[in-house]
């Protein structure tokens, strides 16, 4: 089975076209191997993970990837979400459902109204779930089409051998800062950020002690042996580090 590889657009200026985005950070993954590309496509309050700061896909990005038959995926990973807000949400839903698009979510509630009134999206559980047991797992896979697994667990072979439903999983092939962390308070703090425009960014950093690796590139080889076939993709910041 190809491996399908889903990509972040953090980071990407409005005026440097998606695709030449792709080909420089990118250059060992074929355009052919790439299931989506997920990043902002505008201001929502459903927004989760890092700090809403402007677009990171333009409306002629989204036509590129659609020209290239690669799909987007939309980070709606709030913690909190009321059904109000998700009624505003819709014209932003309406715009992109489409079959090949893909969101990604956190709050159950979000991903059981989407499935019901957009079923042409593919709906992902958020790493942010911290799905670290087999049961989890099966019991996220009953909402979720798939769902994304820790980065820390892409080491555990005995774990990952007893995964359900392996091709209804995605890993991390590579990791940031949230390899280490040891309480990950910034996905909090950034959902409230999102949510109501204010508010302080927590990091765990300044709170305990944690080795900084940089980027870690894992073993696909050894993770495709293992059964798995979906893998996310970030893209470093200066330094070889994602996050802070």
């Amino acid at each position: 089975m190809q491996r399908r590889y889903t990509i972040s657009a953090r980071g990407k200026a409005n005026a440097v076209p998606i695709l030449s985005f792709l080909a420089r950070h990118f250059p060992n993954v074929p355009i052919s191997e790439v299931d989506s590309v997920f990043g902002f496509v505008g201001r929502s309050t459903l927004y989760g993970g890092r700090v809403f700061t402007g677009p990171e896909l333009t409306p002629d990005d989204v036509s590129q990837l659609y020209f290239a038959n690669v799909g987007v995926r939309l980070p709606l990973t709030n913690h909190y979400v009321e059904r109000s807000e998700y009624e505003r949400e819709r014209p932003m839903l309406d715009m992109f459902h489409r079959d090949g698009n893909a969101v990604i979510v956190t709050n159950d509630d979000l991903a059981r109204w989407i499935r019901s009134d957009f079923p042409r999206f593919r709906v992902e559980a958020s790493v942010i779930k911290n799905l670290k047991s087999h049961d989890r797992i099966a019991e996220a896979q009953s909402i979720y089409d798939t769902v994304v697994l820790p980065m820390e667990l892409n080491d555990d072979d005995n774990f990952l051998g007893g995964v359900p439903n392996k091709e209804r999983v995605t890993l991390f092939a590579n990791a940031g800062c949230a390899l280490t962390c040891p309480s990950k308070t910034c996905y909090v703090s950034v959902s409230k950020i999102n949510k109501t425009g204010a508010g302080d960014f927590v990091c765990s950093q300044s709170l305990k002690d944690r080795e900084m690796l940089g980027m870690i590139d894992f073993d696909l080889d050894r993770l495709t042996e293992l059964g798995f076939h979906r893998f996310k993709l970030l893209r470093a910041r200066p330094g070889n580090k994602t996050g802070h």
